[in-house]
């Protein structure tokens, strides 16, 4: 019929292409689509595991990642892309965990998928709430910020993406310790790390970009290093792969997040790649090179404290959890 939309041929066989690469040229089929994603994660796992060909431990414990999962499209390719590549050695122990924020009509329902997927893929998984580690759920946390904004100034402005994201960090943290793990992976796509170092940017904060993950070169003691295995992998193409491999995931959005700086660098980023194909792709890269430079500038390690009410790791005498978690108590 005139005028109907002409469906694309997969670029690397006859197939019927379900997404198009506007920086690489290519239409993708679901099958190609796949495998150039399972690529550049073990291309990822290659780079940032740094596993032996034997990587159990002295007493022949085998080497455990733990994968933080969240019911979502990123964590549930990160999971299935890790039992595929690596899932089956017997050196290696893959566990997953997810954070019970308490979100009403949110959490729960991609809990369940969580778990679902865990269990399809014969994965040990764990939980953890915010109650569990102390702090109050999310739902309430966000019914006092208002009060909490007008008797503390640090507080002022915050958005409930900021105490989540302190507390789900320190959840995720308390998730690894609790089952030994050796390092610990995230979901983090190549959109949120562009979104993280355009945000850091307009901050001014190249320090904190810095130390963005993956930290297995420069591991901190007492804390598993993060590893982000699909850190190239762009938003879209992640979600369409999930899609096509009928991965069991939650499609809804936390009903906190509206407002929050990350959804405005959504925004500049997705203008940017409209513009310019292939930006997100060189904002990581030029990241990976100032990392790099930044080492060679600072070979010595910055001083890590604990805080000195939680004992966990932080730049400051008291950490940002703590200190919210003191906020929340006086209100």
């Amino acid at each position: 019929m005139d005028g109907a939309l002409s469906v694309q041929p997969c670029s690397q066989c006859k197939e019927v292409s379900i997404l198009f690469q506007e920086y690489s040229g290519q239409h993708l089929c679901g099958r190609h689509l796949s495998s150039s994603i399972r690529k550049r994660v073990a291309k990822e796992i290659r780079l940032q595991f740094n596993l032996p060909k034997d990587a159990r431990h002295s007493d022949g414990s085998p080497f455990r990642i733990f994968v933080a999962i969240s019911g979502g499209k990123d964590s549930a390719v990160l999971l299935s892309m890790l039992v595929d590549i690596i899932g089956r050695r017997r050196d290696i122990e893959i566990i997953s965990g997810c954070i019970d924020e308490g979100i009403d009509g949110y959490r729960s329902p991609s809990l369940e998928l969580a778990r679902e997927l865990a269990e399809s893929l014969n994965i040990r998984f764990e939980t953890l709430s915010y109650e569990d580690i102390g702090y109050d759920r999310m739902d309430n946390v966000v019914k006092k910020m208002p009060i909490i904004g007008e008797n503390n100034p640090d507080a002022k402005g915050m958005m409930p993406c900021s105490y989540c994201g302190v507390f789900r960090r320190q959840g995720i943290n308390a998730l690894a310790k609790k089952v030994n793990a050796d390092i610990m992976a995230l979901g983090h796509n190549l959109d949120d790390m562009a979104q993280s170092i355009i945000m850091n940017l307009q901050k001014g904060n190249i320090e904190r970009s810095v130390r963005l993950a993956p930290h297995t070169d420069d591991p901190i003691e007492g804390l598993a290093p993060r590893v982000v295995p699909l850190r190239w992998i762009p938003e879209q193409e992640i979600h369409a792969h999930a899609i096509h491999e009928c991965l069991p995931i939650h499609h809804g959005d936390c009903p906190h997040a509206p407002g929050a700086m990350r959804q405005l660098s959504r925004g500049i980023i997705a203008d940017m790649e409209t513009i310019t194909p292939g930006s997100r792709h060189g904002l990581l890269h030029s990241l990976d090179q100032i990392r790099k430079m930044h080492k060679e500038i600072n070979p010595i390690k910055s001083e890590i404290k604990n805080c000195e009410e939680c004992g966990e790791i932080t730049s400051r005498q008291i950490c940002q959890a703590c200190t919210m978690k003191r906020w929340l108590e006086e209100n």
